[in-house]
């Protein structure tokens, strides 16, 4: 191993954690980046950066550098990067040893994409930059023996990708992903919003409303929550409630995408592993997972048991951790690495 930390990073389109071994996660903190226009400088890195989303002055903007799971703004990411490996590992210390660094990535992504990752961390401060498909590390965070000769499904549903796959013996055998998730939950409310209340609302409110209400599946008793937005006929603040029942059928459309893609992969699976998967059901990782009755609907259309996993958006974060220490079991295949020892 050599001297220098062993970090796993969940670089996530709404938000990065960082696990260090035998620390656990020791950050997690929205990837978003504050930045003034004028001078190119970054003003505030994460949670205090989210916090100026939709409320900076002309010249500073609050920019998310990665989107649908891959890296938009390559120069906001290094940075982004350098700030939470610096914030992590004491300085001094960081300086005289680098740690190595395995990054999660969504199944789908180009081999110019991985790069970009890579480079990113490189740029950022790591000795070796590993990479892992998302639904590995989350079926490993989720506490799955990925090395046996048995079937196990994994369905991640973070902010920018949904990564759905099938595993067995340390790899994928059938994997997909989609760019539905969170974000395009919070979007579908931000448009129904404007449509149906003539009210504009930001992204912040949106993912609010989906914390708070957001359902998938019909719920025994209705929730309401009141929204503050501005009304596009007067321009003026106005507040309206709305249910859950709106919200579900909100909802709908981006949620029944990442159903057939979970349908699509049970149908590319070879028969031996759907028997397994049936008996042992599909995992459910990632903070869209949370979204009320999102495991009752993939249970009710795929007839097959659905178990969200404990603490399910660290999974993919403390599965890029463990992987470190387990390289040798895995399949070459299954992670890339570039850098120095």
């Amino acid at each position: 191993m050599g001297l220098g930390l062993d970090i796993g990073l969940d670089l996530g389109t709404a938000s990065v954690l960082v696990y260090i071994k035998e620390k656990g996660i020791v950050l997690r903190e929205p990837s978003v980046v504050a930045i003034d226009k004028n001078t190119d400088r970054i003003l505030a890195v994460g949670e205090e950066a989210r916090k100026m989303l939709g409320r900076t002055p002309g010249n500073i903007v609050a920019i998310r550098p990665l989107r649908e799971g891959v890296i938009s703004d390559y120069h906001v990411t290094e940075k982004m990067l350098k700030y939470f490996l610096n914030k992590v590992c004491a300085k001094s210390f960081f300086k005289l040893f680098k740690p190595r660094v395995m990054i999660c990535v969504p199944s789908g992504v180009t081999e110019v994409e991985k790069r970009a990752v890579e480079d990113a961390a490189m740029q950022a401060g790591a000795r070796k930059t590993y990479l892992i498909e998302e639904p590995i590390a989350a079926a490993i965070g989720a506490g799955i023996d990925i090395t046996k000769a048995c079937g196990s499904m994994v369905v991640d549903i973070g902010g920018g990708t949904t990564d759905i796959a099938v595993i067995s013996l340390g790899g994928t055998v059938v994997s997909t992903s989609v760019k539905i998730a969170g974000d395009k939950f919070d979007e579908a409310i931000v448009r129904y919003m404007r449509k149906k209340h003539n009210i504009m609302i930001g992204e912040r409110t949106a993912e609010e409303i989906k914390i708070q209400i957001g359902t998938v599946f019909p719920r025994q008793k209705e929730v309401q929550v009141d929204v503050r937005g501005r009304n596009l006929v007067s321009g003026l603040p106005k507040t309206i409630t709305i249910t859950s029942t709106e919200v579900m059928e909100v909802l709908e459309e981006p949620v029944s995408s990442v159903v057939e893609a979970v349908h699509s992969v049970l149908e590319r699976t070879p028969p031996e592993l759907a028997a397994d998967i049936s008996e042992r059901g599909i995992v459910m990782t990632g903070g869209g997972s949370l979204v009320y009755g999102m495991d009752k609907l993939l249970e009710y259309k795929t007839g097959i048991r659905v178990i969200i996993a404990d603490d399910a958006v660290s999974c993919v974060a403390i599965g890029t951790g463990k992987t470190l220490d387990n390289l040798d079991v895995l399949r070459k295949d299954t992670y890339s690495d570039i850098g120095y020892y």
